[in-house]
């Protein structure tokens, strides 16, 4: 068994930064829903503004919001108006097609693979 990729929502802005929040992201339903992404799954989150990474878990935002806000401490290290990957990866035994949306600068997307 291997953890492998199974979503990734590629080039999110991040709309907000909530360090009064115990931690997590907060992420569009919607764009969860396109990937696969489950409310409490462990993700990896990169910003490709700073280079930094974390792991966190997910929290529902409003649907078709475009919400990314990073929570609690992790607000610290991504902060709003940065660029993002965020990551979904599965324990599997053979390959799998990962789920990977595109996104605009207001969150949208804007091609589905």
């Amino acid at each position: 068994m291997r953890f492998v990729l199974s979503s990734k929502i590629f080039k999110g802005i991040v709309t907000e930064a909530n360090l009064e929040y115990q931690g997590s992201i907060t992420i569009d339903s919607e764009l969860c829903d396109k990937v696969g992404l489950w409310m409490g799954e462990k993700v990896l989150v990169v910003s490709n503004t700073s280079g930094k990474r974390l792991e966190t878990y997910v929290i529902a935002g409003k649907s078709g919001s475009g919400i990314i806000c990073m929570n609690g401490a992790a607000a610290h290290l991504i902060k709003r108006g940065e660029e993002v990957i965020i990551m979904g990866f599965s324990l599997s035994n053979k390959p799998i097609e990962p789920k990977i949306i595109f996104l605009d600068k207001n969150n949208k997307i804007v091609k589905i693979r």
